[in-house]
């Protein structure tokens, strides 16, 4: 494809997107943009949220990570679906109960305002980080696509795919989203099925049956690791880090969960993460066999890209074929742009609520607080995104997401397991500097770990370390009475 029809395909998708939040953003009101008044059908907040939950990064970089990693990401995805049942039937309970707008409300309820205050502001780091990490790789492939034949500076490309998103966004918030991530999740699903059933052509794999095959015999369609409890994708360090990713990044994020409050009710809500996340294991067993064809056809083709230069190249490649590199951009500007759009929402709301506490002025103050905050985090979103491009040079982007959750959502796991799972009240002063000690402490943990532990490489677990420190530092600052009412 030429850049000039990229182009008018991206414009022709985000005219589509602004008509949907043009029609869903009438109510230009805080009840919408934050909760969509608590009317969202749950059938539609699942699908929206596979389309959420993988992102760009996982449609780059899972498939990309397959020729190195083999399909040893999938031992974390069995820990996902763990972990959403526990958000499933621990966590919605509770944020349904308390009527919550902000799930950070709760730390405020049981321990105080300081920890009130601390997990708001470490989610607001955590998805700050994390949105602009999958901004930032989508932004790199369309630049590599697009914006260099057209001497577009990067930082141009940023800034633009940044104001997309806020321009379907800044009225509707979440209203608009349950219905733009719905039409995102489809597209990036169809992309993938486009692209499988060229390679399969390719490859000479006639039937889904073949594909299964080819993936069984394939020494890259190794699933479990067991062997060497030292390797970082060693089965049980994967799978319990799954459970923990999970019930963090979406059962302790305001993102994820700030869309299953808009459902109508608590068994709704729940009806929508458990279809969710069988769903999901299918949907990336359907991206690592994606991963195994494409390594196979670069290999095939002597075509030299790697990791997150894989899907990219080969998709855009003359004898793919113009309907299947369509598809392609579209799947990746979908998968991104639905996970960002949420992000940016949320980011809003956590801040509006939690931070500058709008619920406690006068309505014609809310409204232009909430449209000044939802700027400043788009603005903060450029800025980190052209910090990270002067960092990250030649990395799997994904394995870097997840090691920098590890380090900021570990606090709020900490946090939560310790109100939900103890009945102790704490020195809630102290909790800020708990949440400060208790990463640095995993990071020192997980540069040294080699030399500590005997050639122990730490992995995804560096979530559950961070979390256990800050849970036993909480237990260092609790009160001797206990609170029994």
């Amino acid at each position: 494809m030429s850049p000039t029809s990229i182009l008018f395909l991206i414009a022709a998708y985000f005219a589509l997107l602004i008509i949907i939040s043009y029609f869903t953003g009438k109510e230009d009101s805080n009840a919408a943009f934050f909760k969509a008044n608590k009317s969202a059908p749950w059938y539609l907040v699942a699908f929206g949220m596979i389309g959420a939950s993988l992102s760009g990064v996982t449609f780059i970089s899972v498939p990309g990570a397959v020729e190195t990693n083999q399909f040893g990401y999938l031992q974390v995805v069995f820990g996902y679906f763990f972990g959403y049942l526990i958000i499933a039937y621990v966590l919605l309970p509770l944020y349904y109960r308390l009527n919550l707008t902000s799930i950070y409300s709760y730390l405020e309820d049981r321990f105080g305002r300081i920890s009130y205050k601390t997990g708001s502001i470490a989610f607001l780091i955590s998805r700050t980080v994390g949105a602009s990490f999958r901004l930032f790789l989508v932004a790199k492939v369309l630049q590599l696509l697009v914006f260099d034949s057209l001497n577009v500076p990067f930082a141009i490309t940023v800034v633009l795919t940044i104001v997309l998103i806020w321009l379907y966004t800044f009225r509707g918030g979440i209203k608009t989203i349950i219905f733009t991530d719905t039409l995102q999740t489809l597209f990036m699903l169809v992309s993938v099925v486009v692209t499988i059933v060229f390679l399969a052509s390719e490859l000479d794999l006639n039937s889904v049956s073949a594909i299964v095959d080819n993936a069984k015999s394939s020494t890259l369609g190794k699933v479990f690791f067991f062997e060497d409890s030292n390797n970082p994708q060693y089965f049980w360090k994967s799978f319990l880090s799954g459970i923990f990713i999970t019930i963090t990044m979406t059962g302790l994020d305001q993102d994820m969960m700030q869309k299953n409050l808009t459902c109508r009710n608590l068994k709704d809500a729940q009806k929508n993460m458990i279809s969710f996340s069988v769903v999901l294991v299918f949907v990336n067993i359907l991206f690592l066999i994606l991963g195994l064809m494409l390594t196979q056809y670069a290999q095939q083709n002597g075509i030299l890209a790697t990791k997150d230069d894989l899907f990219p190249t080969i998709a855009m490649l003359p004898e793919i074929g113009i309907v299947t590199s369509a598809f392609f951009l579209l799947g990746l500007i979908a998968a991104a742009y639905s996970s960002a759009d949420s992000a940016l929402t949320s980011l809003t709301t956590s801040f509006c609520i939690d931070i500058i506490e709008i619920e406690k002025k006068s309505e014609n103050v809310r409204k232009r607080l909430r449209k000044r905050t939802h700027l400043t985090f788009s603005i903060v979103l450029i800025l980190i995104i052209l910090l990270f491009d002067l960092i990250f040079k030649d990395v799997s982007v994904i394995w870097e997401l997840f090691k920098a959750a590890g380090y900021t959502y570990g606090p709020l796991l900490g946090l939560f397991a310790f109100g939900l799972f103890t009945t102790n009240q704490i020195k809630d002063r102290f909790v800020w500097l708990i949440a400060i000690v208790a990463p640095l402490i995993s990071y020192g943990l997980n540069l040294y770990s080699e030399e500590l532990f005997n050639g122990y490489k730490i992995g995804f677990e560096i979530l559950i370390i961070n979390g256990l420190l800050m849970f036993f530092g909480l237990l260092l600052i609790r009160k001797k009475s206990v609170n029994t009412d």
